[in-house]
């Protein structure tokens, strides 16, 4: 398994936020987390990458426990997170945003250009834009950045936060096919969304998160034909 959490409970000072939070995601596989705000997904992803320590559960990374790593370590394990804010570098230019993503111990030059390479195909706006400052972009523009920089990371995983909050609808699909390109070149991801039609088609399987609980767990498939679920926990 890539990434399994098991009864996580995590805390923001005494407020209990996650109340024993069971998922795993497995090599290649999109999985979607749903919920209403405020119940929990954003601080899962925040408590996979150890920004905010669980106080019991366990948090597994290709069987290895995690919890509390840093992030930065994480990250050099190929675990990616992009967060709700992007949290991009709004005064560096797009490459120099995405070399951020290629300073790591043994990275050639030769496979830093390749990545590089990769990255522009993938993101032809990008690569008109390389010598832009970031916080130039539009939000669209910037979401793609920060998806384009943690692809630099070679990651087995990237944790999506939100990504498609804000944009256009022509943003929106664009978004997708970036997701539908991770899912083919097998990398994991572990996507939180409200956007709940663009989750069901590019997950595989799909949670549902109330209080700070998973409360259902089905294929993509499943959930899309479950009309009465969907309605019960996201009121669509």
């Amino acid at each position: 398994m890539m990434l399994t959490l098991t009864e996580v409970h995590t805390y923001y000072g005494k407020s209990h936020i996650l109340l024993g939070v069971s998922l795993e995601v497995q090599p290649g596989e999109v999985v979607g987390l749903l919920g209403r705000n405020g119940v929990g997904k954003s601080t899962t992803l925040k408590t996979i990458m150890g920004l905010v320590r669980p106080s019991g559960g366990h948090v597994r990374f290709e069987g290895r426990e995690i919890a509390g790593t840093a992030p930065h370590r994480l990250a050099h394990a190929g675990l990616a997170w992009v967060p709700e804010d992007r949290r991009i570098f709004r005064l560096l230019t797009v490459m120099e945003n995405l070399r951020t993503g290629l300073d790591r111990p043994g990275m050639t030059e030769a496979r830093r250009r390749e990545l590089l390479d990769k990255v522009y195909a993938h993101f032809p706006v990008l690569a008109e834009r390389r010598s832009q400052a970031g916080g130039t972009l539009s939000g669209g523009e910037q979401q793609m950045l920060a998806i384009a920089r943690a692809m630099m990371l070679e990651p087995k995983i990237i944790l999506l936060d939100e990504p498609t909050e804000g944009l256009m609808p022509r943003m929106v699909g664009q978004i997708r096919e970036i997701i539908t390109l991770l899912h083919q070149d097998r990398v994991a991801i572990l996507l939180v969304e409200q956007n709940v039609p663009l989750t069901l088609d590019v997950s595989d399987r799909v949670y549902i998160m109330e209080k700070g609980l998973v409360r259902h767990h089905a294929t993509a498939a499943e959930l899309r034909a479950d009309h009465a679920v969907i309605h019960q926990y996201l009121g669509v």
